[in-house]
C-alpha cells in the first residue's frame, strides 16, 4: 500500500487550503527555477528514466511523446495543450486534481511547456466543468500575480503564457486532434494522422497534447527523482496512479495509489470491498468505458497496470474501475454505453456514424430479448467492422465494450433469448 509521505497529490480530497500559499506549505512550486534550471535535455531525459507513461488512457511513454517535438524552432512557435476534456463514462480523476490540487498541474505546464520549447500552453477543460474552472482559473491567476509564470517566469528568463479554454461539453474532443480543431474555433473532428501533432498542431505548429494527471505529476517527479517514481509499480508500468473507483463497492472514492496493485486490494483497502462480498461480484470494467469487461473469476488475480490488463484482452485505460455485482444487468449496461457511444459520435466516418448506431439498436433488442440467436455473432462482426477502421479510437471504444460482453457472458444474452421464445421468465432474464 502506498505511504502518505510518497503520494504526489496531497490535497485529492479538499481538506486543505488549495490557494498558492497552501500549495507551497505542501511543497509545491519548490525550487521551480532549480528545475528549469537543468534544461531541456535534462528533463526531458529525467522524465524518460522515471517511467512516466501517458495517464489520459492510451499509455504511451510521456517522455518519448516530448522528444518528438523539435529541439529548434524553425520560426513557427511550438504549444503545449493539456487535455482537460475528461469526458470518458466512470473517469473523475482529474477533476480532483483542478479542484483541489490546482497548481500542480500550473506547475507542471510551465515545465513541461519549457522542456518542449512551448511559450504558451492551453488547457482545454470539459464543458460540464464549472467549479474546477473556477479553482483552476484562481490558480493561475495567483501564479501569475506571483510571477511565478507570465514574462521571466520563476525569474528563469523564460516567458510562458496560460491559457484555460473551456470546451462546450463533447465527448469527441477529448480525442487530441479534434481538441486542436476546437480550440481552432472549428467543429470537434478528429484530424487524419500523419502529419502528427508534434510535427503540425495547433494552428499547423508544433504540439504535444498530454492528460491533466501526466502533466501534474511531473514536477514533483523532478524534484524526488525518476528512480523514485520508477520504484513503485512493475517494470514498464511505474508510478503511482490515481484510480476512480465507482459502482457496486462500500465506498467509492478516487485514490492515488502504486501502480501494478491488485485490484482485488485495491477495492478491499479503499472502498471497503464489494458490496455484499467478494463473492458477490460479477464484473469489472477496470479502466473506463471503454475499455472491455473482466469477469469476476479474473478479477480474483487482476493486476491493475497496462500490460495486465492488455494481456488480459482490456486495458487501464483512465484507471476508472467500474464494479458490478450479482444483481447488475451487464446487458442492460452495455447497451446504455453503446446509447452513449452512438449519441458522442461526431458522423465524420461512416463506419462509426452508421455502425454505432447499429450496434445500439441490436443491444436494444438483446436487452428485451427479442433477437435471434444468430444475431450476437452479427453484432460481433459488426463490431469488428467499425473497430479500426475510423479515423480515432471512437469507434474502438463503442466497439469493445459490446465485445467484452459477448466474450464474458454470451450464456447470459442466450438465456434471455431463449427465456423470451419460450415465455418462461428465467431468473436471468428478468429486468
Amino acid at each position: 500500500m502506498l505511504k502518505d509521505q510518497d503520494r504526489i497529490f496531497t490535497n485529492l480530497y479538499g481538506m486543505h487550503d488549495r490557494s498558492l500559499k497552501g500549495a507551497m506549505k505542501r511543497g509545491h512550486w519548490d525550487g521551480t527555477a532549480k528545475i528549469l534550471a537543468m534544461g531541456r535535455d535534462a528533463i526531458v531525459q529525467q522524465v524518460k528514466d522515471s517511467g512516466l507513461r501517458g495517464r489520459g488512457g492510451a499509455g504511451f511513454p510521456t517522455g518519448l511523446k516530448w522528444s518528438f517535438m523539435p529541439k529548434q524552432s524553425d520560426g513557427r512557435p511550438s504549444y503545449l495543450v493539456v487535455n482537460a476534456d475528461e469526458s470518458e463514462p466512470g473517469t473523475c480523476k482529474d477533476r480532483e486534481i483542478m479542484r483541489h490540487d490546482p497548481h500542480t498541474l500550473v506547475e507542471g505546464c510551465l515545465i513541461a511547456s519549457f522542456a518542449m520549447g512551448a511559450n504558451a500552453c492551453y488547457i482545454y477543460i470539459r464543458g460540464e466543468y464549472i467549479r474546477e474552472r473556477e479553482a483552476l482559473q484562481a490558480a493561475i491567476d495567483e501564479a501569475y500575480d506571483a510571477g511565478l509564470i507570465g514574462k521571466n517566469a520563476c525569474k528563469s528568463g523564460f516567458d510562458f503564457d496560460l491559457y484555460l479554454h473551456h470546451g462546450a461539453g463533447a465527448y469527441i474532443c477529448g480525442e487530441e486532434t479534434a481538441m486542436l480543431e476546437s480550440l481552432e474555433g472549428k467543429k470537434g473532428m478528429p484530424r487524419m494522422k500523419p502529419p502528427f501533432p508534434a510535427a503540425s498542431g495547433l494552428y499547423g505548429c508544433p504540439t504535444t497534447v498530454n492528460n491533466v494527471e501526466s502533466i501534474a505529476v511531473v514536477p514533483t517527479i523532478l524534484r524526488r527523482g525518476a528512480t523514485w517514481f520508477s520504484s513503485f509499480g512493475r517494470p514498464n508500468n511505474a508510478g503511482t496512479k490515481l484510480f476512480g473507483i465507482s459502482g457496486h463497492v462500500a465506498n467509492p472514492c478516487v485514490v492515488e495509489e502504486a501502480m501494478s496493485i491488485p485490484l482485488k486490494e485495491l477495492l478491499e483497502k479503499h472502498c471497503g470491498g464489494v458490496r455484499g462480498g467478494w463473492k458477490n461480484l460479477k464484473a469489472v470494467i477496470p479502466g473506463g468505458s471503454s475499455v472491455p469487461m473482466l469477469n469476476a473469476q479474473q478479477c480474483d488475480d487482476a493486476i491493475m497496470d497496462f500490460d495486465w490488463l492488455r494481456e488480459a484482452r482490456s486495458g487501464l485505460g483512465t484507471a476508472a474501475v467500474i464494479v458490478m455485482d450479482q444483481s447488475t444487468d451487464v446487458i442492460k449496461a452495455i447497451w446504455r454505453l453503446s446509447k452513449f457511444y452512438k449519441h458522442e459520435s461526431c458522423g465524420q466516418c461512416t463506419p462509426c456514424r452508421e455502425g454505432t448506431g447499429w450496434m445500439m439498436r441490436v443491444m436494444d433488442r438483446l436487452v428485451r430479448g427479442e433477437a435471434e440467436i444468430e444475431e450476437i455473432d452479427m453484432l460481433l462482426s459488426v463490431t469488428k467492422q467499425v473497430e479500426g477502421h475510423t479515423i480515432c479510437a471512437l469507434g474502438d471504444a463503442a466497439a469493445w465494450p459490446i465485445q467484452g460482453l459477448i466474450r464474458q457472458f454470451r450464456d447470459e444474452i442466450e438465456d434471455r433469448i431463449k427465456a423470451k421464445k419460450t415465455g418462461r421468465i428465467s431468473a436471468v432474464a428478468a429486468e
